[in-house]
């Protein structure tokens, strides 16, 4: 019951053409140029916006930042700790087996 009520409120809503969420938009057709931007003539180069430089700087310095941040961290990993635990008891055994065999 719920089944068919749900099948005809989503074939009668994706029936009409345009919604709240949605419009046919202005253009008839797409161009065929990226992001419908037409290219500048040939010889001239394309003029940034304002926005591009500041992005381009923020992300460059960014990827600078966490590259040498990340790299220099120090390595707080469980498998690391445990590791220098062992090797610290591994010497303490062995200074301790060292002096009893020489006291005999």
């Amino acid at each position: 019951m719920f089944r068919s009520r749900l099948t005809t409120a989503i074939r009668h809503f994706s029936a009409s053409a345009t919604s709240r969420w949605t419009t046919p938009g202005h253009q008839v057709r797409p161009n065929g140029y990226f992001l419908n931007r037409t290219p500048p003539p040939p010889g001239q180069s394309r003029k940034w916006e304002d926005w591009e430089l500041p992005c381009y700087v923020t992300s460059f310095l960014t990827i600078v930042i966490l590259g040498v941040g990340l790299n220099a961290k120090p390595d707080l990993t469980l498998e690391t700790w445990a590791h220098q635990k062992a090797i610290e008891r591994l010497e303490a055994q062995r200074s301790s087996a060292s002096g009893s065999d020489g006291s005999e």
